[in-house]
C-alpha cells in the first residue's frame, strides 16, 4: 500500500509538472485554474480557495524618496521618454550650457572655448541631411503653434505623427512645410476632440487660411483620416469661460444645440457660429446678457452670423424675442 501511495504521489507530481510545462498553472489545494495576480503583481492567488501560490517581495520602485517635482527630477537616473514631437524622438545627447565640471567648479577659459565648439558641432550633427532639417523645422513650428493655441501635449504628439506620415508618403512635395504642419495640427485638434477653428489656427500660423483649408482637405483625403463634423458643443465650454458665463448658461446652450440639431438645423452651418449663437441665446434666457459683439469676438465670427443663427434657433425652440 505504501508503494502504491508513493507511486500515486509520483504520478500526481509528474502530472503537475506536465501541466505547468503546457502553460496551464493550477492550484495545488483545489486544482482550480482560476488564478489571479494582484494589482502590484507581487502575489498570485487562487480565486476559489484563496491560497497564495506565489509571493514576491521585490520592490521594483526607486530606492530613494522625493517630496516634490524638482527633487524627483534631480534624483531620477533616466531621461525623458521618447517623443514624436522631436525629429530624433528625443534620443540625442545634449551638452549642458553651464560651464562647470562634475564638482561644480567653473571651467577655465580654454575649456569654455572647447565646450562652446562642442555645443556648436553637436547642434550641427543633430540633423544629418536636408530631410531631417525640414522635419526639425516643421515640428518646431507645430510646437510653437500648439503653444499659442493652448492645446495639450497629446495634440502635439498626434500632429507630429500625422506630419511624419505625410512625409513618408511624399505629400509634402509642392507644398510649403508651414502649410502642411498647420493642417496636421488642425486635424490633430479635431481628432483629439479639442477643435480649433480655421481662423484661430490661421491667426498663429504664417500661412493664409485658404491654403490651410486646401492642404487640410488634401492631407485628410490622402491619409484616410475620416474626420467627423465638429460638434458645436465642444466649443461651448471654452467660449463660456472666456465670456465669464456661469455653468447654467453653458448647460442651456448645450440644450439649445441638442434641440435644434434634432430638427436638422445644424446641417451646413459653421459649428463656431452655431455655438456662439446658442451661447448668446442662453445668456439672454439666464439673465447674463452679453452683446453680440462680445460673443462674436470670442468665437471669431461676425455679428451677422450670430443674428441669423440666433433667429433660427429661437424659432425652432418656440421662443420669441
Amino acid at each position: 500500500m505504501e508503494r502504491l501511495t508513493r507511486e500515486d504521489e509520483r504520478d500526481e507530481q509528474t502530472a503537475d509538472e506536465t501541466t505547468e510545462q503546457e502553460g496551464v498553472q493550477t492550484c495545488p489545494e483545489c486544482n482550480s485554474s482560476s488564478l489571479v495576480r494582484s494589482a502590484d503583481e507581487s502575489e498570485v492567488s487562487c480565486e476559489d480557495c484563496g491560497l497564495i501560490l506565489e509571493e514576491e517581495t521585490i520592490d521594483r520602485g526607486p530606492e530613494w524618496r522625493a517630496f516634490d517635482q524638482s527633487e524627483r527630477d534631480s534624483k531620477s537616473r533616466v531621461g525623458a521618454p521618447t517623443t514624436q514631437t522631436m525629429h530624433d524622438k528625443g534620443l540625442t545627447t545634449t551638452i549642458d550650457w553651464k560651464n562647470k565640471d562634475a564638482y561644480g567648479r567653473s571651467l577655465s577659459s580654454d575649456k569654455r572655448s572647447q565646450m562652446n565648439r562642442l555645443r556648436k558641432w553637436q547642434e550641427r550633427i543633430r540633423t544629418k541631411d536636408a530631410g531631417e532639417r525640414n522635419l526639425q523645422f516643421a515640428l518646431s513650428e507645430t510646437d510653437r503653434m500648439a503653444s499659442a493655441l493652448g492645446v495639450p501635449r497629446s495634440v502635439r504628439e498626434v500632429a507630429s505623427v500625422l506630419y511624419r506620415r505625410a512625409l513618408d508618403e511624399d505629400l509634402i512635395r509642392g507644398r510649403s512645410i508651414e502649410g502642411v504642419a498647420t493642417s496636421t495640427l488642425y486635424a490633430a485638434c479635431r481628432m483629439e476632440g479639442i477643435p480649433r477653428s480655421l481662423d484661430e489656427v490661421a491667426a498663429v500660423s504664417r500661412v493664409e487660411r485658404m491654403e490651410i483649408g486646401r492642404t487640410y482637405r488634401y492631407i485628410s483625403q490622402e491619409l484616410s483620416l475620416e474626420m467627423e463634423p465638429v460638434d458645436p458643443k465642444k466649443y461651448v465650454p471654452r467660449f463660456c469661460s472666456e465670456l465669464d458665463l456661469s455653468e447654467e448658461v453653458q448647460a442651456k446652450a448645450n440644450e439649445i444645440i441638442d434641440t435644434t440639431a434634432e430638427k436638422g438645423m445644424l446641417s451646413g452651418k459653421s459649428p463656431t457660429g452655431y455655438a456662439a449663437a446658442a451661447i448668446y441665446a442662453s445668456a439672454l434666457l439666464c439673465n447674463e446678457k452679453k452683446t453680440q459683439r462680445e460673443v462674436a469676438d470670442v468665437a471669431q465670427v461676425t455679428e451677422v452670423t450670430i443674428r441669423n443663427r440666433y433667429q433660427e434657433q429661437i424659432s425652432a425652440m418656440g421662443l420669441h424675442n
